[in-house]
């Protein structure tokens, strides 16, 4: 009989091939512990849709097993779902205090925050939850408190890094702690989970200090108004804005909700130091010369809603857009966003602003680690396996061809894909079975209501519009009473085309004629043939595929 081995199952539910949406499930016998919950960002082809959240249908059919859920840090892409997951699986959440208060309020905002245990937990701290035994350890980021995971399982220690740099200036707090990544490689590591963000970007990454100096050059003998758009996250940047605008004695407003949220949780937890009387309201700007004032605002990667997109196309309420103004892009464009980001600055410039954007004045560090700080994380945890994390298919390969110049054995290093397991037991390690790993639709209030059905209609509906015909049949003999009225969305202006509407008229008399004849009172069967011969013709005389729907009613 063959022995029965344990295993520990390692399960990214989001997170790989992909930027965002990250969610890593750790499974051993009866005990389930989930490591963040965050969402994603739609495509451009996902018409209408808001976020992206993980599925999470494996975790609902064990619902009994999950033990908790444990946070690396409070970017959206690490904890934004957490409240769509507490809906289906309400167990404690731990994380540290400034992970914790952004997560906080969106609890606040979903009416959760009543019903949530969260368990405030700080780096060094250890904890179990089942069979597991979990040690944040602290590391550096564009957000303060964030932190890596120790998890000791029954086969072995598993490290999570979650997003993290080398920052060996940071700005708040100290140096990630890489004598305990040390210690820890010292007493052997089952598995590294690691951060590829950056895997393609060699040397080092710029410390955030840097940052400072740099924005620092942007306010020295400048004469105009400086409005800054960062990260609502980056409290770090945050700081460094107030603290040199109270220097060059400048007030600081700041404009768009998150900001105002992440500000307000900051400051009341301590992690940003407000200078005495620099803080004013939005709408005192116009108290204020415009070479007194310098306002922080979200909206950096151009996003139609939010803060700077409206100042730059004149939707914001309160700041209008001039050549008094200079604007800094204190962020990095996120692939996918370059569009969007360069119709804003081509705006703002049009309307007369100086605008600092990209890398052309230093203003923005990622909080990612470039090659040589995953290398060193490496070389430190010498894990005895290794999966790349949070990155698209390329950074995880480039990720895993960076552990093999380092000399790991490339058939213990595993490119892994959402919903594909990791199976360890005492005798290897294997990618295993599959389990479900898609996306989750969130429209408005709606979450998983809208799918890759609704998503084609809208894609259909956008690019060749609608054509709805409205008929009124007899219910004894199935003659026409009424109509057919034709009503286009879309497709073409209906006055300017009464030709094609009188034939296409025509063609549906012509099957109503053929149905009676036939003895066809099926309305499914009618519907099915206007549909289909509707379709024909109009793409014989348009070119075009309209979506076609029929509306027939019966008296």
């Amino acid at each position: 009989m063959a022995e029965k081995l344990d295993k520990l199952k390692i399960i990214p539910l989001g997170g790989l091939g992909e930027i965002g949406k990250n969610i890593t499930v750790l499974e051993y016998e009866n005990d389930i512990l989930v490591v963040d919950c965050g969402i994603g960002f739609p495509d451009e082809d996902m018409l209408g849709v808001d976020l992206v959240i993980p599925d999470i249908s494996y975790l609902e059919k064990n619902k009994d097993k999950v033990r908790g859920i444990v946070i690396t840090h409070g970017h959206e892409d690490h904890l934004g779902a957490i409240p769509y997951f507490l809906r289906q699986i309400n167990v404690p959440v731990y994380g540290t205090t400034m992970t914790l208060g952004i997560l906080g309020t969106k609890l606040a905002e979903h009416g959760l925050l009543t019903t949530t245990e969260m368990i405030t937990v700080a780096a060094g701290d250890y904890f179990e939850l089942g069979c597991f035994g979990i040690e944040p350890i602290r590391t550096n980021h564009s957000i303060p408190d964030s932190c890596a995971l120790a998890i000791s399982t029954p086969l072995g220690n598993v490290i999570i890094t979650g997003d993290f740099k080398i920052d060996a200036t940071p700005v708040a707090g100290e140096m990630i702690d890489l004598t305990r990544f040390g210690e820890l490689g010292e007493e052997g590591v089952l598995l590294l989970i690691s951060d590829s963000t950056n895997v393609e970007r060699p040397g080092f990454s710029m410390s955030e200090r840097s940052v400072g100096e740099a924005l620092e050059a942007q306010f020295k003998g400048c004469d105009q108004r400086i409005i800054i758009g960062s990260f609502a996250s980056n409290v770090h940047r945050i700081q460094q804005i107030m603290d040199i605008a109270a220097k060059y004695g400048r007030k600081v407003a700041v404009s768009g909700r998150s900001m105002e949220n992440i500000v307000q949780v900051a400051s009341t937890l301590g992690y940003l130091d407000i200078p005495d009387k620099v803080l004013i309201e939005l709408s005192a700007l116009g108290r204020y010369p415009k070479n007194k004032v310098c306002v922080i605002t979200t909206g950096s990667q151009g996003e139609a809603m939010s803060a700077l997109y409206r100042i730059a196309f004149a939707g914001h309420k309160q700041i209008e857009i001039g050549p008094e103004d200079k604007v800094v892009l204190a962020a990095s464009t996120i692939p996918g966003n370059e569009k969007s980001v360069y119709r804003m600055v081509n705006e703002l410039i049009h309307r007369g602003a100086d605008v600092v954007y990209e890398k052309m004045a230093g203003v923005h560090a990622s909080g990612h680690g470039n090659q040589e700080e995953l290398k060193i994380m490496l070389s430190l945890t010498k894990p005895r396996y290794f999966m790349p994390g949070h990155g698209e298919y390329r950074h995880l390969k480039a990720h895993a061809e960076l552990a093999k110049s380092m000399g790991m054995d490339p058939n213990d290093i595993f490119i892994g894909e959402n919903g594909r397991t990791l199976e360890i037991t005492k005798k290897g390690a294997k990618l295993s079975q599959v389990v479900p790993a898609g996306k989750v639709f969130v429209d408005g209030l709606g979450v998983g209501d809208v799918g890759n059905v609704v998503l084609r209609d809208r894609k259909h509906l956008s690019q060749d519009g609608l054509v709805v015909l409205v008929l009124t049949l007899s219910s004894d003999d199935g003659t026409l009473i009424a109509g057919p009225d034709i009503i286009s969305r879309g497709f073409i202006y209906v006055r300017e085309s009464d030709d094609l509407m009188d034939e296409l008229k025509i063609v549906v008399l012509d099957i109503i004629d053929r149905c009676q004849s036939d003895r066809v009172t099926d309305w499914a069967t009618i519907k099915s043939m206007i549909k289909s011969e509707l379709s024909n013709y109009l793409y014989q005389k348009t070119k075009r595929n309209p979506m076609i729907l029929p509306v027939i009613t019966e008296i």
